[in-house]
């Protein structure tokens, strides 16, 4: 998938209310908007996730059953970290359903997929995305001044390649 520029302010992730952060509100506004495109591919891979653990079947269920689960679990932890970085800027999280579907960078779910092997295949695919994304935001945060989202998004990023391992490991003969 092509990706998608960072979008111009339009209000939507502008700071909202005055910080005594020392980086300005400008920079703040850059942030925010990059926090809220990485979002909404961390909300897209959570969902996946739970999609892949609802409609795993095959012999390996029961493991690839938690394993997905597990992933769900662990990227509610980055999506929670992702918007309240967006707040503390004086942003506003957009976790809306239909920003999630315009702003995803992640291929769609098919709801073909029954095996285990495929929802794999899928979901190692939707974490190297993940991951990916998530290393360009840590250079363009890194870039631009402000070292705690870029350290936000390196946490992420580690976790994402993580659970990418562990993903990668069922597909292994």
């Amino acid at each position: 998938m092509a990706k998608k520029p960072l979008p111009k302010t339009s209000g939507r992730s502008a700071p909202e209310r005055e910080s005594r952060i020392d980086l300005n509100a400008a920079l703040r506004r850059r942030m925010a908007d990059l926090l809220n495109l990485r979002l909404a591919d961390a909300i897209d891979l959570g969902l996946q996730a739970k999609q892949a653990h609802w409609n795993v079947r095959g012999p390996n269920f029961a493991a690839l059953h938690k394993l997905f689960d597990e992933v769900a679990e662990r990227v509610e932890e980055v999506v929670d970290e992702l918007a309240e970085r967006c707040v503390q800027l004086g942003g506003v999280a957009d976790g809306r359903i239909d920003t999630i579907a315009h702003r995803s960078e992640l291929a769609p779910y098919p709801l073909s997929i029954t095996s285990g092997a495929d929802h794999v295949q899928h979901m190692a695919t939707a974490l190297a995305t993940f991951a990916k994304s998530c290393r360009a935001a840590i250079e363009a945060a890194a870039d631009a001044g402000d070292q705690a989202t870029a350290d936000l998004f390196t946490e992420a990023v580690r976790g994402a390649d993580k659970l990418l391992w562990m993903v990668e490991a069922h597909a292994a003969e």
